[in-house]
């Protein structure tokens, strides 16, 4: 049962900071921008959040900090690709190396491997809600997580809402499926681009947030791990639809949770295990792919 149970727990943990940068990667999916820059949005987040916080003991300047650097970088992403039609590839790898040397270049300067909060208790951002924490696995799913990790499974409703109740997320995927289209009816396509990226990056600030500051209170240099191109990966299996594209997320959670626990009895095989989650999210991938092109072929005939 224990082990059932940590499964669960680790598996809403893992999966919240891939889910806030799938959700947040969808809009400009759908408006036909490839964010290749999700994974330094992500470091980004959790970088300024920690050291704004261990800089002024103020954990609210972390986060405010942390989300106003990463719209700037969206912005810059957004000028870069969208205003002057820049390849999104380059511009967002560019931005995946800079946001790491520049973390580095700091923590050289602090003569640290780290910034960690001492005077932070991760154990307070948890919330344990009263009598669901001790019903058996219900209590593992729903209670003590951190406020940014219940923001993003309920941001799943929020973000399907937008996309497909709100004249918003119409105009969002007029311009996606054609932007020439979209200019003829009087829609400012880059503007809606603009919107949809920049809705990406807030998202990826809170998943760095959470990462760092609200499960650790540590921050290491590329503790992100590739999960920003997971949660690409992610989008692209869903067809950047809220809902499947979560369920992506939450299985890289899953498998990422199992590894974990696999670990513990593992042995000297222990680092073997960590690649888990990358294989499966790889197999997932090439089915995805193989079911994609058979629908294909089937329509061409």
């Amino acid at each position: 049962m224990d082990f059932i149970n940590n499964l669960l727990y680790n598996s809403v943990y893992n999966a919240a900071p891939i889910l806030l940068c799938v959700l947040g990667g969808i809009f400009a999916y759908k408006a036909n921008v490839l964010n290749i820059a999700l994974e330094g949005l992500m470091l980004a987040g959790a970088f300024v959040s920690m050291l704004v916080a261990y800089l002024t003991h103020n954990l609210f300047l972390g986060i405010l900090s942390a989300i106003v650097v990463c719209l700037l970088l969206g912005l810059v992403f957004s000028v870069m690709s969208v205003t002057y039609k820049g390849n999104v590839i380059v511009v967002g790898l560019a931005i995946n190396m800079l946001v790491p040397a520049v973390a580095d270049f700091v923590l050289k300067l602090m003569k640290s491997s780290n910034i960690n909060l001492t005077w932070a208790n991760v154990n307070d951002f948890k919330i344990n809600i009263p009598f669901i924490e001790d019903i058996p696995i219900l209590g593992s799913i729903l209670s003590g997580h951190p406020p940014i990790t219940y923001i993003a499974f309920l941001m799943i409703i929020v973000m399907a809402v937008l996309m497909y109740r709100t004249k918003f997320g119409v105009y969002v995927r007029v311009v996606g499926e054609n932007d020439d289209a979209a200019r003829s009816l009087g829609l400012k396509s880059n503007q809606y681009k603009y919107i949809a990226i920049l809705i990406g990056a807030f998202c990826c600030a809170l998943a760095g947030i959470n990462l760092s500051m609200e499960r650790l209170a540590v921050f290491t240099n590329d503790m992100t791990a590739g999960r920003g191109f997971i949660a690409i990966a992610a989008i692209y299996c869903g067809r950047g639809a809220p809902g499947p594209s979560a369920v992506y997320a939450i299985a890289f959670g899953v498998a990422s949770a199992l590894a974990t626990q696999l670990t513990v009895s593992a042995g000297s095989a222990a680092a073997l295990l960590d690649v888990i989650p990358y294989v499966i999210m790889g197999v997932v991938l090439t089915v995805v792919s193989i079911t994609k092109r058979r629908k294909v072929k089937v329509r061409g005939f």
